[in-house]
């Protein structure tokens, strides 16, 4: 048994519910892809967007902290461009 499938994996929504111009969740930083069916995704694909939604917040925290607007934001690493790349 992998160890991933011993525990649930939390949804990220956090009930702000408003997509930007680019269709990013606003609340929780997920694409709608990533939003749609999230409970019958596999525990490995959830596993991968809760990664990257790590990633898109640090950035997002980072670039606040400096002072920075909210911009066009890079790719991930090892994913498509994304809007969440401060």
């Amino acid at each position: 048994m992998d160890q991933l499938e011993l525990f649930d994996l939390p949804n990220p929504c956090i009930g702000v519910c408003e997509n930007n111009s680019r269709g990013y969740c606003l609340g929780c930083l997920r694409s709608r892809d990533e939003r749609f069916n999230w409970h019958n995704k596999p525990v490995e694909e959830r596993s991968r967007i809760l990664k990257l939604l790590e990633n898109r917040r640090a950035r997002r925290d980072a670039a606040r902290l400096a002072g920075k607007p909210d911009q066009s934001l890079e790719a991930d690493i090892g994913s498509t461009p994304d809007m969440f790349g401060f």
